[in-house]
């Protein structure tokens, strides 16, 4: 099948509301995903923050969401209860570089029909957008390793604990400098 050919057919599997919201803060990815989504027949909007995301759903609440999780004003799952709020037959996803199993639970609990880690291509974004209700989206092409995972486990408890290796390592069970050369090394593939 061409990419034409595949393109058309994306567009017909969409439902007559087209309306998404992007809101994440990493401006570069934000502007890259919301091209794509359009090329793929979405009506984006977008935004960089949860007051921005909030704005855009109160205007008018969209079919379709797109919210990183840690933005710089809060939380992207406050964008996510709202969207579920508003309107409850909406389907959103989570994006994340921080992924844990908490906290998908929790994005599904409010309203969240799927977590994908970062960086998630415009494919996985459209499949999870477009899965039917009772089935999930195909597993990603290119899955994060478990080295990378556990990686980013560590990152996250690393932040929640404001960057404090020494409760980070006592949270982990971990000794300190074990974790103090996991931070000193650029992330996994």
């Amino acid at each position: 099948m061409s990419e034409e050919e595949d393109l058309s057919f994306r567009q017909d599997e969409l439902p007559e509301d087209r309306s998404l919201i992007v809101v994440d803060d990493d401006r570069p990815f934000l502007t890259r995903l919301s091209r794509a989504m359009e090329s793929r027949g979405f009506e984006v909007r977008s935004g960089h923050s949860v007051a921005e995301g909030l704005s855009l759903i109160r205007q008018q609440p969209p079919a379709f969401a797109v919210v990183d999780m840690r933005l710089e004003d809060g939380n992207g799952l406050d964008v996510i209860a709202e969207l579920s709020k508003l309107r409850p037959d909406a389907r959103a996803i989570i994006l994340t570089g921080y992924g844990n199993l908490a906290t998908a639970v929790t994005a599904v609990k409010l309203g969240a029909v799927d977590y994908l880690a970062k960086p998630a291509d415009a494919d996985d974004v459209t499949d999870a957008l477009l899965a039917p209700p009772e089935e999930k989206a195909p597993p990603p092409e290119n899955p994060m390793s478990a080295d990378r995972v556990r990686w980013e486990h560590i990152q996250r408890v690393y932040e929640l604990c404001n960057r404090n290796v020494s409760e980070t390592a006592r949270r982990l069970n971990m000794h300190r400098r074990t974790l103090q050369r996991i931070l000193a090394k650029r992330a996994p593939k």
